[in-house]
């Protein structure tokens, strides 16, 4: 009868009391204001709370570390659960419908990004009113602004993408079919192939003839892939820690969540890329004057 108490009768898993709710949304908080303390810190403000100046970066990198620290924590305690035996087919659905649901999330976020892409460049005219920094001229790009030649680095890097997505598929495939040699290579050629990407875009950056603050050109353009480049190194983390749990031999064809929520962040951002490179880098470039060595 103990026993009959003991093992529970269902596919769902409750899951022990954990801290990481509560110290994760303390972690955000603290880096939410030491966001506001630094940027006020930034332009030589002040940033009173109770009478005590908090105008500078560390608060915002206190709340980074327990936010990180979090992350560590709950994915170390989700991953314990795995090895129990917790994911059940059920709790394996739910967690799915819970990766679904934060990508679509990330889609809406760049769609901001787009729009604001789109308003400026379809209605220049009225994208200079607004800003009241500049003169569009009424065409895209703005008059006077040279822009990157989109079949250079942007191609170069469009192809790393592609390429990546190829082989984060080969090693879900060998992880199917049980192969971990095909595993860990195929995630070790990713992992490389995202780094390698992270540094083409920020040599692209430092000889951009544009910045971020001179025009609103140079505002979108940073923005939309800035935030992407963000995600391209989240997800090269991600699928770092996949090839360290794979050479520990933590992913089984059965189950393999984690390796497969990484391959779903990855696609991702392969296929926002593939809209940036058409859109902001090929769409938005015509007509204008392609910068000299870009």
């Amino acid at each position: 009868m103990a026993d009959a108490h003991a093992k529970p009768q269902h596919d769902y898993h409750i899951i022990d009391p954990s801290p990481w709710p509560f110290l994760g949304s303390i972690g955000a908080l603290i880096m939410a204001i030491g966001g506001v303390a630094w940027m006020q810190y930034l332009k030589g403000g002040d940033f009173p709370i109770f009478g005590v100046n908090i105008a500078n970066p560390w608060l915002f990198f206190i709340g980074l570390a327990v936010v990180l620290y979090t992350m560590f924590g709950w994915w170390s305690d989700t991953i314990k659960e795995a090895h129990e035996g917790h994911h059940t087919r059920v709790v394996s659905l739910h967690l799915r419908y819970g990766m679904i649901m934060f990508i679509a999330s990330e889609v809406m976020f760049f769609v901001a990004w787009f729009w604001a892409f789109f308003d400026a460049s379809l209605f220049p005219g009225e994208a200079a009113q607004v800003a009241r920094t500049e003169y569009t001229g009424g065409v895209w790009p703005p008059q006077g602004i040279e822009v990157l030649d989109p079949f250079h680095l942007p191609l170069y890097n469009t192809v790393i993408l592609l390429l990546s997505g190829t082989t984060v598929t080969w090693a879900h495939h060998a992880l199917l079919h049980d192969d971990r040699k095909g595993l860990v290579n195929g995630l070790i050629l990713t992992v490389a192939l995202g780094v390698l990407f992270s540094m083409v875009q920020a040599y692209e950056y430092m000889h951009a003839p544009f910045s971020f603050s001179d025009s609103i050109y140079g505002a979108t353009f940073f923005m939309a892939t800035g935030f992407h480049g963000f995600h391209v190194l989240v997800g090269t983390i991600f699928l770092l820690v996949c090839l360290l749990r794979a050479m520990r031999g933590d992913f089984t064809p059965q189950q393999h969540f984690g390796f497969e929520a990484a391959a779903w962040y990855w696609h991702f951002v392969d296929v926002v890329w593939l809209f940036l490179f058409a859109s902001i880098y090929v769409w938005g470039s015509m007509g204008g004057t392609i910068a000299h060595g870009h």
